[in-house]
């Protein structure tokens, strides 16, 4: 039997074919554009994505036997903003993750209605990137546009819908949208009446493991697909990767090196970090999560080498970086080009340098880059410190888990081996696996895991790297509490 696995991500959506034993028949990318019609504006039009979606199957399906096609997942960026009227048809392009428009609306959901009402409804305090905060933007700045609402979606939904017809939502993507009562598993009621939005107009709730129908007849037909095959209800990016590189169960871990950045530890029970600085998601597996969250990960390294240096050559740009000098670099970057999340919540925060002095050379910021993500996603594994939570090793995956050199980076930040998963296709695979389970090819998802998931390699640290690196994460953390108050009159 076959399976196809989608990954609907911010500038690509991935696609890839497998049968039931993990084995990857075919992979197709199919681009599409982000907009930004406002400085820290991010938007797209959701039909590029169905576009998308509708190329790469066709593609991907050509020339294997269509009738052994038994299900589909679909994973994706999580917390964007998709509404519909009532026939259905898209009202305004969807606000998508990385969109910093909300200042004003997180900063009344947080202050106003308060951090400890939200932590109480939701297990999660108000983020830019977050769907209700939008959802309050909208009404305030678009009220003729938000009184069309019939449907709101969360960008994989809308795939989904478009598949099956079904207005439907997983748990794991419905976490972050700060409408989703997390510890009991359904919308809360209290935010709702705060977004001033009804539950009529949210989706169906389901596992993310569970069957939500079958295809359309239409879009069978369209596509080349059996009539009967099976759409799960899929997951965020972040909980269809963790799936796909066994973290599952209870405290796992992985890194995940996208455009944003984040580390996912799973949990077999619930659980809150009282500061609200991470978040408490539902996981795939029908457990739960804690995730810290970066805005730009991979995505700072793109923009310095295409934007910057105007290359695509990574590799020839990394090659240059010392291995001597890991650990020694005496210039850090921010990597807060779109503000930040986790843990310190900024919408303000921006990127920066700082420490160069005459005889810094090009491969020096290249590597600054590099480090400046990875310390800034050990700021997140600190909070799960304080928490009593140990982390003793992670998966990673990404964009950014193919360079060598960033993985050592990493390693050594956070002084732990990081396993290296065999199959790298993340979301697109781990969707792939939740559809198995949904089409019974597995029990469930920790049977898929045990199945499917192989460690192929393992980075080590260096203890005296880790020393150096430890030095250094101690300078890092004292820049962006010195120039905070700086961001906010810098615009």
């Amino acid at each position: 039997m076959y399976f196809i696995g989608i990954d609907l991500g911010t500038s690509a959506c991935k696609m890839l074919l497998t049968d039931e034993k993990g084995t990857v028949i075919n992979s197709v990318t199919e681009e599409y554009p982000v907009y930004y019609p406002h400085p820290s504006w991010s938007e797209q039009n959701p039909t590029d994505w169905w576009n998308a979606c509708v190329s790469g199957i066709r593609k991907l399906i050509a020339g294997s036997d269509k009738s052994l096609i038994k299900g589909i997942g679909v994973a994706g960026q999580m917390h964007g903003l998709v509404v519909l009227d009532e026939n259905d048809d898209i009202i305004r392009p969807a606000i998508l993750w990385n969109d910093a428009r909300t200042a004003k609306q997180v900063s009344y959901l947080n202050e106003i209605i308060g951090k400890d009402k939200l932590s109480k409804y939701t297990a999660n305090i108000a983020f830019a990137g977050f769907t209700a905060p939008k959802l309050l933007w909208m009404k305030e700045n678009e009220p003729e546009q938000f009184a069309k609402i019939s449907k709101i979606m969360l960008p994989k939904d809308y795939i989904v819908y478009r598949l099956t017809g079904k207005h439907s939502s997983d748990y794991s993507d419905a976490s972050g949208t700060l409408l989703l009562d997390v510890e009991h598993k359904c919308w809360s009621k209290e935010m709702c009446r705060i977004c001033s939005v009804s539950e009529n107009q949210l989706p169906q709730l389901y596992e993310s493991f569970e069957k939500v129908s079958a295809v359309k007849k239409d879009v069978s037909a369209m596509l080349g697909l059996p009539e009967n095959t099976i759409v799960c209800a899929g997951a965020g990016d972040n909980a269809a990767a963790a799936v796909a590189t066994a973290t599952v169960g209870n405290a796992s871990c992985n890194i995940s090196i996208g455009t944003s950045g984040t580390i996912f530890i799973s949990s077999s029970t619930f659980g809150v970090d009282s500061n609200n600085s991470l978040h408490s998601f539902v996981h795939a597996d029908g457990g739960f999560h804690l995730m810290g969250c970066m805005l730009s990960a991979a995505s700072c390294n793109k923009w310095w080498m295409e934007d910057i240096l105007k290359t695509n050559d990574f590799n020839s740009e990394q090659q240059a970086i010392s291995l001597e000098n890991l650990g020694k670099n005496h210039i850090f970057f921010l990597p807060y080009l779109m503000g930040e999340r986790s843990p310190i919540n900024d919408t303000d925060a921006r990127g920066m340098f700082i420490g160069m002095t005459m005889d810094s050379a090009r491969a020096d910021m290249t590597q600054a880059v590099l480090e400046g993500v990875a310390f800034a996603m050990r700021d997140s594994f600190e909070i799960a410190g304080k928490l009593g939570i140990s982390v003793s090793g992670s998966s990673i995956c990404g964009g950014g888990s193919k360079s060598s050199i960033w993985k050592t980076i990493f390693s050594n930040i956070l002084g732990i081996p990081l396993d290296i998963i065999k199959t790298e296709q993340g979301p697109s695979y781990g969707a792939a696996m939740l559809a198995m389970v949904a089409c019974g090819e597995y029990a469930d998802v920790h049977s898929a895991v045990d199945a499917l998931v192989e460690v192929t390699d393992t980075v080590y640290p260096d203890q005296q790297l880790t020393l150096r690196y430890e030095e250094r994460y101690r300078e890092f953390k004292k820049i962006y509490p010195t120039i905070k108050k700086l961001f906010k009159e810098l615009k």
